[in-house]
């Protein structure tokens, strides 16, 4: 199993902390660093400034919003940072969520599965560079004068690495079925066929095999001596993700909580968070939940920690560094990593 970090977004983590984690994991010989977006910083300007600062190792958009930008412009983007970065580059794919693909965006959060499926054809045929024309909007005819082109960018793998961020079931299936990679939150490694389950369904039904993908959680992380402080470090993005990411009515993290067997716990965070009790949601982060879905443990139980993963199929695990010292993390996954 490999290992990557995830330095995500400001202000989680700082411009300069990404920069200095990344450059850490680099010379550790870690396998790969990834960037998010949700609503402030984009993932393509630090992934550039990131390429200028890196050498060898892998980099990776964890996720770019599907909301955001033409398929063309994604490809463009890809095709780009690739180059720039001599053929590092990985390309993660998501819908976010309706609260802000609607309201941030003003794209209606519909019809997913077909639009996920064009989407990520259109940027494969471009970075392949074919000739490519885009339908309009809403089906307006337009000038008639629209003409199929041609990425004039060349990216420097021969096929860009495509990674899809799902969680529910459908769309898990989905990613077995189209995607090299596969970037979920909350996998369980000691039941991870709550989402392995469809994966490899989608997987099947399309010839394939769970092998054929690069099976990347993004797991947060923690190592103390004291267990109790290695919880409380990871319990914030948990909170997070179950009170801040999604509308009440609809949450995808929530939902997979509750087919975990947290529904009680998320549930609780949510409401919390949705009433501005921020700190009451993070206190509402169970230990069970953070056992089954994050990495907090003391140094001498990381090793068998991280191999749960392996044994449960991850081939990559994308590690999300919290605590005061995060760079402490990242060395001690490091260290790890190197005797799976």
């Amino acid at each position: 199993m490999r290992a990557g970090i995830f330095v995500a977004y400001w202000p989680w983590f700082s411009p300069t902390e990404q920069v200095e984690l990344a450059v850490l994991a680099d010379g550790l010989g870690l396998d790969s660093v990834w960037v998010a977006e949700a609503w402030g910083q984009d993932a393509v300007s630090v992934l550039g400034l990131l390429a200028g600062r890196t050498q060898r190792i892998g980099l990776g958009s964890g996720l770019m919003q599907i909301p955001a930008r033409r398929a063309t412009a994604t490809a463009m983007a890809a095709a780009s940072l690739d180059v720039l970065s001599e053929g590092r580059f990985r390309l993660g794919l998501g819908l976010s969520g309706p609260q802000v693909s609607e309201g941030w965006y003003g794209v209606p959060f519909t019809n997913n599965l077909a639009r996920t499926r064009e989407y990520v054809d259109i940027v494969r045929r471009a970075l392949a560079r074919e000739r490519v024309l885009v339908p309009m909007e809403g089906g307006s005819a337009g000038t008639g004068l629209a003409k199929g082109l041609k990425l004039l960018t060349r990216p420097v793998q021969d096929r860009l690495p495509v990674y899809l961020g799902s969680i529910a079931p459908k769309a898990v299936r989905q990613v077995g079925e189209i995607a090299d990679g596969w970037l979920p939150f909350l996998l369980d490694p000691a039941a991870p066929e709550a989402l392995l389950g469809p994966l490899r369904e989608g997987a099947e039904a399309a010839g394939r095999t769970l092998a054929d993908l690069d099976i990347a959680p993004v797991v947060p992380v923690a190592v103390d001596e004291d267990l109790g402080a290695a919880r409380d470090a990871v319990r914030p993005w948990l909170a997070f993700y179950l009170g801040a990411m999604g509308a009440k009515a609809k949450n995808f993290y929530v939902e997979l909580a509750e087919r975990m067997g947290h529904g009680r716990c998320a549930r609780e965070v949510q409401e919390r968070a949705l009433a501005g009790d921020r700190a009451g949601a993070v206190a509402a982060v169970s230990d069970a939940l953070v056992d089954a879905a994050t990495v907090a443990c003391t140094p001498a139980r990381l090793d068998e920690r991280l191999a749960e993963y392996e044994r449960a199929g991850v081939t990559t695990l994308v590690a999300v560094p919290c605590g005061e010292d995060r760079a402490s993390v990242v060395r001690a996954l490091a260290a790890a990593t190197v005797t799976l």
